[in-house]
């Protein structure tokens, strides 16, 4: 596995889990904050060589700090509410007058803190902080593991991979896709679809336009994978194949089928993906896959459909560029 593949890997993962920390997921919110802190506090050491340790193991329910580092003098909040209120609370707490040779940081573990980094705060007690450097986010560990060199990234991996589980196997998952676009292309379809170029916009405006509610949490989390997708259909389309638009079309006409007799929007969507299914199975040219991972390519190659703007309703006046 190469430098891109390692760090895929790890954005993939890190993203999922913010995700979850975001929605509650379908864990119990305690449970998931208590393994965000310690998910966290190993991470950072990993990352800057800290020795951050976990303040509630010594101090029970303590405000305002999470994690704590003596030899280096830090102390941090791990937090998923990335909020001006939320950064002061932490700083006008009482036991932050306990650790004023200390340094502060806070970091948001679901909700992107670049305009927070901006903000000016009120530090009542002094503590050294300073919001464009210690404010911490995904996008900002994301991009310190984007600088190391492939054994620092391999030495994250293996860290998230033991800490969040195996995921995806991205290697099998490459594989599964080729299959199926290839027996989802030889579909028969006439007309044109449009243009297959790939455009970026409101995820979650396109889904609360269409009132989708069962299939909300499936297309968050697999609209990661898109780059993927578009990356295996530019392989195919390279070699003159045009396999995209095949396996859009039919996938676009299933989804007009499914509009016929469907009563709502997740309905619809996931009366798609179960036909699509089908289709794979029966198919000549279909070699057995576990039902599992076939189902996953599918919610995968549909949820790139709806990211695509191929399937579902677009909200009027809606503006979006290419990606």
């Amino acid at each position: 596995m190469n430098r891109t593949a390692y760090y895929n890997y790890i954005d993939e993962k890190i993203h999922t889990l913010a995700y979850r920390i975001e929605t509650n997921g379908k864990l119990n919110m305690l449970h998931l904050h208590m393994h965000s802190e310690s998910f966290y506090l190993h991470l950072l050491n990993l990352l800057y060589g800290y020795e951050l340790e976990n303040l509630n193991k010594v101090l029970q329910n303590v405000e305002a700090i999470d994690l704590i580092d003596h030899k280096n003098k830090i102390i941090i909040q791990v937090s998923s509410t990335c909020t001006k209120n939320k950064v002061e609370s932490a700083l006008e707490k009482e036991i932050i007058k306990n650790y004023l040779s200390y340094k502060f940081k806070f970091i948001s573990i679901s909700k992107d803190a670049s305009n927070l980094r901006k903000s000016k705060f009120k530090n009542p007690h002094g503590i050294s902080f300073s919001p464009s450097r210690d404010i911490i986010d995904i996008t900002s560990i994301l991009n310190e593991i984007l600088q190391k060199d492939i054994a620092g990234q391999m030495s994250v991996y293996s860290f998230i991979k033991g800490e969040l589980g195996n995921g995806v196997d991205v290697a099998k998952l490459d594989s599964n896709l080729a299959i199926i676009i290839n027996i989802l292309a030889k579909e028969n379809w006439h007309g044109n679809v449009g243009e297959s170029t790939v455009k970026q916009f409101e995820i979650e405006r396109k889904i609360s336009h269409n009132e989708l509610d069962s299939a909300k949490d499936l297309i968050e989390e697999y609209s990661l994978f898109h780059g993927r997708v578009d990356s295996k259909y530019s392989v195919f389309d390279s070699q003159g194949s045009n396999k995209s638009s095949s396996v859009l079309a039919t996938i676009k006409r299933e989804y007009i089928k499914s509009k016929k007799g469907a009563s709502d929007s997740d309905e619809i969507f996931f009366n798609v993906i179960e036909v699509l299914k089908n289709k794979v199975i029966e198919s000549a040219n279909y070699s057995e896959i576990p039902i599992d991972e076939l189902e996953l390519c599918i919610d995968i190659l549909v949820v790139d459909a709806f990211v695509r703007c191929k399937i579902m309703d677009n909200p009027e006046g809606y503006s979006y560029a290419a990606s």
